[in-house]
């Protein structure tokens, strides 16, 4: 009796010590205790909470962007005013180029300037020489040519001498004056296939139109007036007569 009574205790007091063991175990324990004591077919499948890998690249990049941010952000004065300073060397190499340019086309102007003041000073003076030169043109003129052509007599050696003199002065005098730029032209003179010159409007002055057999349109027919260069550039048109056969 005795026995019994004791051993009841023994089992109390072990039921009594596994429950507050159990209580003060881990929930995976227990867990894990009961499930050994459940058949196989009944057991419950407990997963592991599956692991979470973090890529670091991510982080790395944010982390290099930040560096990059921040070194920009302090080298900024210095970027800026090199910007500056390279703005301001493309502006003086601008205006440098533009005043080389500007003085070389000053240079240029100025030379073809003191060119034609020098070329064409006698300019004025050319112009009041022409009625002269004319005045040769008519005097030779006012002879007729059977009388030039005439044998020398004692009746007629005062005119031809004249007429020579007058030659003779007219040809020094053009001479001189083709020393200086001053050139006669004659649109009666034949061109070198013996034809008619033809009739130009910045050379010549057309004053009347004709009718004429054998030449073209446009021909000149006749000079009342020669016509004068000074270095190339027409200084008096000539006065002629145009063909309009039309």
């Amino acid at each position: 009796m005795f026995q019994r009574t004791l051993l009841r205790q023994s089992q109390a007091v072990r039921s009594s010590l596994s429950f507050r063991y159990a209580s003060t175990a881990p929930l995976a324990a227990r867990t894990s205790r009961l499930q050994s004591q459940l058949p196989q077919s009944a057991r419950l499948v407990v997963r592991q909470p599956a692991s979470r890998f973090y890529s670091t690249e991510n982080k790395a990049e944010e982390k290099a962007g930040e560096e990059a941010a921040e070194a920009e952000t302090a080298e900024d004065p210095v970027r800026k005013e090199l910007e500056e300073k390279k703005k301001e060397v493309v502006d003086i190499k601008d205006k440098y180029v533009r005043s080389v340019a500007d003085f070389l086309n000053l240079q240029e102007r100025t030379k073809r300037d003191m060119d034609n003041a020098r070329n064409f000073a006698i300019q004025k003076f050319a112009v009041d020489l022409l009625e002269s030169l004319d005045n040769f043109d008519r005097a030779l003129l006012a002879v007729p040519a059977e009388k030039l052509s005439a044998a020398q007599t004692e009746a007629n050696k005062d005119l031809l001498d004249l007429v020579t003199g007058l030659k003779m002065t007219q040809n020094i005098l053009m001479s001189s004056l083709k020393k200086h730029g001053l050139e006669q032209f004659d649109p009666s003179v034949p061109t070198e296939d013996g034809k008619a010159q033809k009739f130009d409007p910045n050379m010549h002055e057309a004053t009347f139109q004709t009718k004429v057999e054998g030449l073209e349109n446009g021909d000149v027919m006749f000079v009342q007036s020669k016509g004068f260069k000074l270095n190339g550039r027409v200084l008096r048109a000539a006065k002629v007569g145009v063909v309009k056969n039309d």
